[in-house]
């Protein structure tokens, strides 16, 4: 009766313990947290070789690893947005203030051949706004969710056709001509018509603006490539050509949005297809595959 007794006694005596190490850890690692919380970067320790105590500690350090990845990447987007809010604020404005000065040159001008240049020359300046506007607001849509396809059997070459007379002018002021190779001049594709219309109009602009030589644009089966020279200064980096906002320095001037190209990989790949980019010495190629 006496054994059994001090066993007991004993036993209350480890419990009593046990209870008292496990009160002291979570205040230790209560403590540790509150640190954490007023910005500290350590990681959780304890003196304990429990295996539930190890398991907390080290899902509690992961989750807190996890959370200052989240806070550096956020940081990191937050800061990128803040520059192409920017970038994109000063794009607005180029073409804006050009329109403006050339409205203000055609209310000054006396001569009627000089009044008539300027304000087609800010005409131009206010399509390029509008087509950056545009871009802005297609992305938006895409990016929101807002954004349905119709999508049918579409005879690209008419299309592409269209696209290309519809920029006869600034081929004429570029002093460059397209050149179209198709393999199968019936070739049709399942596509929304107004995102295809989109697709070629954003990249026969883009070669407008930033290339050096003449458009050449060639079919191969399902696949259609838009091949043009770049400059030194305007050579784009394949990898990164499809981001949103992205573009090459030398380019900033020039009257682009930066989402024409992620609007094309956006619009191909929700119609089922891919686009794609490489660049070989002064070629850019980018090229769209469609689904069968």
């Amino acid at each position: 009766m006496i054994a059994a007794l001090i066993i007991f006694m004993i036993l209350c005596v480890w419990l009593l313990a046990q209870y008292i190490r496990s009160i002291l850890e979570l205040r230790s690692i209560c403590g540790q947290l509150e640190e954490m919380e007023r910005g500290s970067h350590m990681e959780l320790g304890v003196y304990s070789r429990r295996r539930e105590v190890l398991k907390l500690c080290r899902t509690l350090n992961r989750l807190q690893r996890k959370q200052e990845q989240d806070r550096i990447l956020y940081e990191k987007a937050e800061k990128q947005l803040k520059r192409n809010i920017t970038a994109l604020a000063h794009d607005i404005r180029t073409p804006l203030a050009g329109a403006s000065g050339y409205v203000q040159l055609a209310g000054e001008c006396r001569e009627e051949d000089r009044r008539a240049y300027y304000l087609q020359a800010a005409q131009g300046r206010l399509k390029e706004l509008g087509d950056m506007l545009e871009e802005l607001f297609l992305f938006t849509k895409l990016t929101g969710g807002d954004f349905e396809l119709s999508v049918q059997e579409v005879q690209v070459l008419p299309l592409l056709s269209d696209c290309l007379v519809g920029m006869y002018q600034q081929f004429e002021e570029k002093g460059i001509s397209p050149e179209v190779l198709f393999t199968s001049e019936e070739l049709r594709v399942w596509a929304d018509e107004e995102c295809l219309r989109r697709i070629f109009h954003n990249l026969i602009r883009n070669a407008l603006l930033h290339g050096t030589g003449n458009l050449v644009i060639t079919q191969n089966s399902r696949r259609l490539i838009f091949e043009n020279t770049v400059s030194e200064t305007s050579r784009p980096d394949p990898k990164q050509i499809f981001e949103r906002f992205y573009k090459a320095d030398s380019a900033r001037r020039k009257g682009s949005s930066g989402l024409g190209l992620f609007i094309v990989k956006e619009l191909m790949e929700r119609m089922g297809g891919s686009a794609a980019a490489e660049l070989e010495r002064e070629k850019l190629r980018v090229i769209l595959e469609f689904s069968k």
